[in-house]
């Protein structure tokens, strides 16, 4: 049974976070938001907050509360859970003449986001869909463990016997690079590279952590052949694998 302020907190800090490389990654949606000036705060009452800022012709995510033209407010986590699936309306209560924004392009990113996270079969046929579906789908499971890690009852469980210390997650030949920072209980992920981790997770390329990550590849198998190489502190690992294994009934 899925909890739904860490559901929120995974749709906000892991699945919206996405835009910010979504449109470095996607030359259409780069375009889209060329020349565009806003910055839209999401507030949920009892949950989680955060800015998604459209300047300088890049995407910036910054949680928690900031300077925006545009809030919008939810009255729960489950309301802000529903807008996320099309069922449900934020509350604008700053920047009504910025509302156009929200229902012409942002609807346009948060569509192209769906079109990279939920792949086909034939789809993953295509290498340029394949990069950005492995770099946007890492990103939103290692994001998206950290959250289970601090609010979901089971996942409180396991973070909370991951040593203290720095994990770094890696795909080599093009892929990214994720740091989880452990620290008495609490998990933080963060963009890029570890300079000196405790535990090490490495997947040789890019199509490897594809299949791992949706699910089309064993990880285990991928061990034993050297796919993937779990190094360090392996510990830190078993309960991170824990954690990354309750991602997929949040993300359905």
């Amino acid at each position: 049974m899925t909890d739904q302020l860490t559901k929120a907190n995974i749709n906000l800090y892991a699945i919206l976070r996405n835009l910010e490389d979504l449109c470095e990654l996607d030359s259409d949606m780069k375009n889209l938001i060329k020349g565009k000036n806003i910055s839209i705060q999401f507030s949920v009452k009892n949950g989680p907050s955060a800015v998604l800022s459209f300047k300088d012709n890049k995407c910036m995510f910054k949680r928690g509360s900031g300077k925006c033209n545009l809030k919008l407010y939810f009255k729960s986590p489950e309301h802000f859970n529903s807008m996320i699936e099309g069922n449900g309306k934020p509350i604008p209560i700053k920047g009504f003449t910025k509302i156009k924004f929200l229902t012409n392009e942002f609807i346009t990113l948060t569509n192209k986001l769906t079109y990279y996270l939920k792949p086909t079969e034939e789809l993953l046929k295509n290498n340029s869909y394949i990069k950005i579906n492995t770099i946007l789908t890492s990103y939103t499971a290692f994001f998206a463990l950290c959250e289970i890690g601090n609010s979901d009852r089971i996942g409180k469980l396991n973070a909370s016997r991951i040593p203290n210390g720095l994990i770094s997650v890696s795909v080599l030949n093009g892929g990214p690079s994720i740091q989880i920072l452990a620290k008495n209980g609490h998990l933080e992920a963060i963009k890029g590279t570890a300079s000196s981790p405790r535990a090490s997770m490495i997947f040789s390329d890019i199509e490897t952590a594809n299949a791992v990550l949706n699910g089309n590849l064993d990880s285990y198998t991928c061990i034993a052949t050297g796919r993937l190489q779990m190094r360090g502190f392996i510990p830190m690992l078993d309960n991170l694998n824990k954690l990354l294994g309750q991602v997929p009934s949040y993300l359905q």
